[in-house]
């Protein structure tokens, strides 16, 4: 099973592919993350852009779920308005791509992956380095690993209790 977890920005996109066996989601293996950037200055050019990039990555791993980040309030509401347009966009494209989109809450995907729903970036960072061995090797944005951070709490959530995990 392919996981693409999301995380939407203004300029830019993070992004985490995950894979695993449909029985095994709490042994997840990172396939690929990064950060869908884009590049004009004009909001409309720039949420294109996004699609496109999206649309190919989508192309290329086929994911059968997305995680996606929900908008929080934020105090800036020219900027939450920004983040609110490209989310739009990425919802869109994973739906007409046929993903199922799954969106969690930041303190939803914060207690998933620390235990504490106002955990910061840094421990974020260490619990995924943590569980995802590959992830070390990440020189990321903060973008990236909060796609990562959607994604694993995607196959953290999803695994039937009880069932004891094997590893993939």
């Amino acid at each position: 099973m392919i996981i693409l977890g999301l995380d939407p920005g203004t300029t830019a996109a993070g992004y985490a592919v995950l894979a695993a066996r449909p029985e095994a989601l709490r042994a997840p293996r990172l396939y690929e993350a990064g950060v869908l950037e884009v590049s004009s200055p004009e909001s409309g050019e720039r949420l294109a852009q996004l699609h496109s990039s999206l649309k190919r990555l989508m192309e290329r791993c086929r994911p059968e779920a997305v995680a996606i980040e929900k908008l929080f309030f934020a105090a800036n509401s020219k900027t939450a308005m920004a983040v609110a347009e490209a989310r739009g966009v990425l919802l869109l494209t994973a739906k007409l791509a046929s993903a199922t989109v799954y969106e969690y809450t930041p303190a939803e995907i914060k207690k998933t992956i620390t235990g504490q729903g106002n955990a910061d970036k840094n421990q974020i960072r260490k619990m995924i380095i943590l569980t995802l061995p590959d992830a070390r090797r990440l020189r990321a944005r903060d973008d990236t690993f909060d796609a990562i951070a959607s994604a694993l709490t995607y196959c953290f959530k999803q695994t039937p209790k009880g069932r004891i995990p094997q590893t993939p």
